[in-house]
């Protein structure tokens, strides 16, 4: 039960102060042990933060699956221009969410490799989720299209990383609208 308390707490923290900004004691402090007692469930802060990072990958999966799932009744192109806009609300609401992104985009450095390693994984997983909904309904080259929106939804990451809540929602729609016409032009409806 402590363990996963203490991964809950490292997350908020970590996603608010970075890995270095984090503090143990106020982690320990939280859950409402002494910062010694944290060693009893992990090695180190980074044995903690990988814990929580693997976590964290896991519930986002998880998201992902199920709101792409649970959605087959609409067209393709909302669904997925829905799910940009909850998953950027997500990264603004969610502290498993925003814990992600900001250790994927910020890992520690001794850790780098790791999550990079682990964000691949998490990333090609949902790629392949993307290809095969454009296999179903779209006659593009759906790779091309699964990667493009990926492509998509990391540099509005870095918008919500960087920019204003203004400049999001912009790019958002700009970026979706330009999107959209790339794969009509793909399916030759130009």
């Amino acid at each position: 039960m402590k363990s996963d308390q203490l991964i809950e707490i490292a997350k908020i923290h970590i996603a608010k102060s970075g890995y270095e900004g984090a503090s143990l004691s106020t982690i320990a402090s939280d859950v409402g042990i002494k910062k010694q007692s944290i060693y009893s469930h992990f090695k180190s802060k980074e044995e903690l933060f990988l814990q929580a990072f693997q976590d964290a990958v896991e519930k986002e999966l998880l998201f992902v699956k199920r709101f792409l799932e649970d959605d087959e009744d609409i067209s393709l192109k909302d669904l997925l221009n829905q799910f940009i806009k909850e998953y950027l609300e997500r990264c603004q609401k969610n502290t498993n969410t925003s814990f992600y992104i900001r250790s994927s985009f910020f890992p520690p450095v001794q850790l780098r490799e790791l999550i990079i390693k682990e964000t691949y994984k998490y990333l090609d997983q949902l790629e392949d989720l993307i290809e095969s909904l454009f296999e179903q309904q779209y006659a593009v080259d759906s790779k091309a299209a699964a990667i493009a929106f990926l492509t998509l939804l990391d540099g509005l990451f870095v918008e919500f990383l960087y920019g204003t809540s203004e400049r999001l929602k912009e790019r958002t729609e700009k970026s979706l609208l330009v999107y959209w016409q790339g794969i009509r032009a793909m399916k030759g409806e130009f």
